[in-house]
């Protein structure tokens, strides 16, 4: 569109508006409550009260895939909002005043008299495993209704939680995004989020990664389940075919940038793996921040997995560490 405007946003995030708490926790502890090591499980109210009381202490932050994304972009420099929703409630509030001194623009209007705020109860292994219990609460009311055109429209990249295609309103407020974002001459991101998430959806993640991404991101475990195959070469083939650029991540192995027929292998930043809650989230946002700021594709990469690095090294999924200096 060549008379599109000039985006106000480098990036707007629109995802499940959670707030984390997260604690340490044996193994025998996800043994005992039949939890799936590494994995996300959703549960309901009544499960989510039993686990908190049965956890250890625990660090309450804003998070959510997508706003822990956003916060990360915005500390590197780029110009953010986010979409999601809260209750009005206490927890609800703690978020919108973390994402807000993140520096990230968010406009969602808080739900009232319906669910709380939705948590997630994240219990971090001796070995830095995190392993998540959902309880998604206000969050799955976030329906079309929630995605303002003009936000989308001033944004370069509106970039996608694959954990809100849980909730069945969610999945048409994304194809309502990716119509505005596209009508406005703008890009849809997409994150795979979890290989479990990927398995309940395979379907309708096929159909809007092939129809709507732009830019992919997805951990190896996802994107071999997206297409079925234990051939990491055979899955990247398939992804070269539907999206015109891709980031996967592969732990230790660092990550593999896709863009047409080239492909960029981008060595991960060796750091003391504390906690990978939000490895993934912050691999994204340093990629796009260093689009955002015109980098040429494996230099974004290399962004990414200085992002990831600081991530992990620490508790926690929000940056401690001064991530501009970082960078570089």
């Amino acid at each position: 569109m060549p008379n599109a405007p000039l985006p106000t946003l480098d990036l707007l995030g629109i995802g499940n508006a959670i707030v984390d708490v997260q604690a340490r926790a044996e193994d025998a502890f996800l043994t005992a409550h039949g939890m799936p090591k590494g994995g996300m499980a959703l549960i309901d109210a009544a499960t989510a009260e039993a686990i908190y009381a049965a956890m250890g202490p625990g660090v309450e932050s804003s998070g959510g895939s997508a706003g822990n994304t956003c916060a990360v972009a915005a500390a590197l420099g780029a110009r953010v909002g986010y979409l999601g929703k809260v209750a009005d409630d206490g927890l609800g509030k703690v978020f919108a005043h973390d994402i807000r001194a993140a520096g990230v623009r968010f406009p969602t209007a808080p739900l009232t008299g319906g669910a709380p705020t939705a948590r997630c109860l994240i219990l971090v292994s001796p070995d830095g495993q995190r392993t998540m219990n959902t309880f998604l609460g206000a969050c799955v009311t976030f329906g079309p209704d929630d995605v303002d055109e003009a936000e989308v429209a001033s944004a370069a990249i509106t970039y996608l939680e694959g954990y809100l295609f849980d909730p069945p309103a969610a999945q048409e407020a994304f194809r309502k995004a990716a119509r505005a974002a596209h009508a406005a001459g703008r890009k849809i991101a997409l994150t795979l989020s979890d290989a479990f998430c990927v398995g309940r959806h395979r379907a309708a993640f096929r159909e809007f990664v092939k129809a709507e991404t732009d830019i992919l991101f997805a951990n190896e475990a996802e994107l071999l389940s997206l297409y079925e195959t234990e051939d990491f070469d055979a899955a990247i083939a398939m992804l070269r075919q539907e999206v015109a650029l891709a980031a996967v991540t592969r732990s230790e192995k660092g990550s593999v940038v896709i863009a047409g027929a080239e492909r960029w292998d981008v060595a991960a930043v060796p750091t003391t793996v504390v906690d990978t809650t939000g490895a993934g989230d912050a691999y994204a946002a340093g990629f796009l921040a260093g689009l955002a700021h015109g980098k040429a594709l494996p230099e974004c990469g290399r962004w990414g997995s200085v992002a990831a690095a600081e991530a992990i090294s620490h508790f926690g999924a929000r940056p401690q560490a001064d991530l501009k200096a970082l960078v570089g």
